[in-house]
């Protein structure tokens, strides 16, 4: 191997183009040559044979030639259209294929899920098998809530005692609402009202009936949407109705359920108040405090009774919950003394005429004894006397005092009824105009 280095005597000059003329030693360089002198080749042994290596060797590039009668070597052009192999016609069908399979399996697969279907079966109707079921029909227990709760309202009264809440709603385009006597308490206190919007509005104490727990207050607002009155009298035990209100300070609530019973008389009130009186509406829709005061409306939402007092299993003191057991004031009564309060800011009181309870009361349940009758009365007026003793009035039987002075209050006055009563062994029927007390 060379370095490439081309040595030379000074002053010599480069010898022509030729085979070099010098014969090398094995192991050495072969010796520098003269200029015409026959001096061999500056370069080692391996470089004699190649051409590139030696500077003064000519250079020339030599292909070799083709036989004599052979055909040229065929040419193609890398960039035109060529014959598919097979490889690429099996490949092209085969990802078509794939990508159908995917597409057409998540197609099915979205539509199994939309349709609620697996297995391959298809369960409930299709729309167009059950048109128009999929809209709530007017009377639908939502469409009902959807047409009441802008009328319902949160009732809070705060004064010295702490903070009471309950429950009211608008009977007027000008701002009445009806809601418990026991709710706004004695009337001394600061309250407002609360929208199903959620905003809030100051109001005034119209007037209060704490015997037959309503009170009416009064809101200063425009755009106020009244309910829709129901009658109460034609109410039947097993009627659908909904409870409005807000339970355990939860606005807006609706709960759900049926006239359990009718007339279920009732004296309620708290140690050192009033004593209420009325005859109810006994309801299994779930009632809680905070309901006191909210509307009960039928199924086509009409109201037909004021929430106002529950039953429960706990013991004087504790928190009562609902049990299923309700009751709310007929709309009738409280519609009446509504207008008596909102006319004469004092709502009048239907009385018989007698005084029921005392010593010698007792009849074992069937029927109530008079203990005394007012001379000028409705009771004298129709015959009664003291010791007589009611047994049915408008064909509801009599077992307690408290059931005569409830259903009495549930009319008004000037009302007239049909009392059934017994005078020693002897049955006898009577009909007594009620009329309002002197208070």
């Amino acid at each position: 191997m060379t370095d490439g280095w081309d040595w030379r005597q000074p002053g010599s000059n480069p010898a022509p183009p030729g085979p070099p003329t010098g014969t090398p030693t094995a192991g050495h360089p072969t010796a520098p040559h003269g200029s015409g002198s026959g001096t061999a080749s500056p370069w080692w042994s391996d470089a004699l044979a190649d051409p590139w290596r030696d500077p003064y060797a000519p250079a020339a590039v030599v292909l070799p030639t083709a036989p004599v009668g052979a055909a040229p070597e065929p040419v193609s052009d890398p960039d035109a259209p060529g014959r598919p192999r097979l490889r690429q016609l099996l490949l092209i069908p085969l990802i078509t294929a794939l990508l159908a399979g995917a597409l057409g399996g998540a197609l099915g697969y979205a539509f199994a899920v939309r349709g609620g279907a697996g297995g391959g079966v298809t369960l409930g109707a299709r729309p167009a098998d059950a048109p128009g079921l999929a809209q709530r029909r007017p009377e639908s227990l939502a469409a009902v809530a959807e047409k009441v709760l802008p009328s319902v309202v949160t009732v809070r009264v705060v004064s010295l005692a702490g903070m009471s809440e309950g429950s009211g709603f608008i009977v007027s385009a000008d701002g009445h609402v009806i809601t418990n006597d026991h709710v706004v308490g004695d009337g001394g206190g600061r309250a407002s009202v609360v929208f199903n919007d959620g905003s809030t509005a100051p109001a005034t104490v119209v007037g209060q009936d704490p015997e037959s727990d309503i009170a009416v207050i009064k809101v200063s607002r425009t755009g106020l949407r009244p309910v829709e009155f129901g009658d109460s009298d034609t109410l039947a035990v097993g009627d659908p109705v909904l409870a409005f209100g807000s339970p355990l300070s939860l606005a807006n609530t609706v709960t759900a359920g049926i006239v359990s019973a009718l007339d279920r008389t009732m004296q309620a009130g708290e140690p050192g108040g009033p004593v209420r009186y009325y005859a109810a509406i006994q309801t299994d829709a779930a009632v809680n405090h905070g309901n006191s005061g909210g509307p009960l409306v039928d199924a086509a939402g009409r109201v037909i009774g004021v929430n106002s007092t529950i039953k429960s299993l706990v013991a004087e003191g504790q928190e009562a919950g609902n049990i299923g057991l309700a009751f709310a004031i007929p709309i009738n009564q409280a519609k009446r003394i509504t207008q008596d309060i909102i006319g004469t800011g004092k709502a009048r009181r239907t009385v018989i005429g007698a005084q029921v309870g005392g010593a010698g009361s007792s009849t074992g349940g069937a029927g109530v004894r008079l203990a005394a009758v007012e001379p000028s009365g409705p009771a004298a007026g129709a015959g009664l006397k003291a010791g007589d003793v009611i047994l049915r009035l408008n064909g509801r039987p009599m077992t307690e005092p408290t059931d005569l002075i409830a259903l009495v209050r549930k009319f008004a006055p000037g009302a007239v009824v049909r009392v059934e009563y017994r005078r020693g062994a002897s049955r006898q029927n009577a009909s007594v105009t009620l009329a309002a007390d002197a208070k």
